[in-house]
């Protein structure tokens, strides 16, 4: 069974002001699409996680401990996190925490949530 695992922000966390961002995005459209998408991989048959994050220095340690604690066939990275120009260093900061924890698994990125299990179906076998 291949494990995926997806990692975002708290929709608590995220800035809506910030124009990066769909318009109308709320912190409940995005629970309500991250709870999608894990129903969706699930369907697919495949072992479905979240990792959600602060978008502070916690970010990284946080995606690592997850890492070590499971392995993953795929780890994709949520646009809430790469999207918003301010989130570059928080968004290199998850690339390389995955990079280096776990480096036999593929890192794909969403456009929204929804979109969760057709990336990571780009690279899960």
């Amino acid at each position: 069974m291949a494990r995926v695992l997806l990692v975002g922000l708290l929709p608590e966390t995220v800035d809506f002001s910030d124009p990066a961002l769909p318009p109308g995005m709320t912190a409940q459209k995005i629970q309500a699409g991250i709870d999608l998408a894990l129903k969706q991989m699930r369907e697919r048959g495949w072992e479905a996680q979240v990792c959600l994050l602060h978008p502070d220095e916690t970010a990284g340690p946080a995606v690592t401990a997850h890492l070590h604690a499971n392995r993953y066939d795929c780890v994709v990275i949520g646009a809430g996190v790469r999207l918003p120009a301010k989130s570059l260093l928080l968004f290199e900061t998850i690339v390389n925490a995955v990079h280096k924890a776990a480096p036999d698994s593929a890192i794909a990125f969403n456009t929204t949530p929804p979109d969760t299990g057709d990336a990571a179906a780009r690279w899960v076998a």
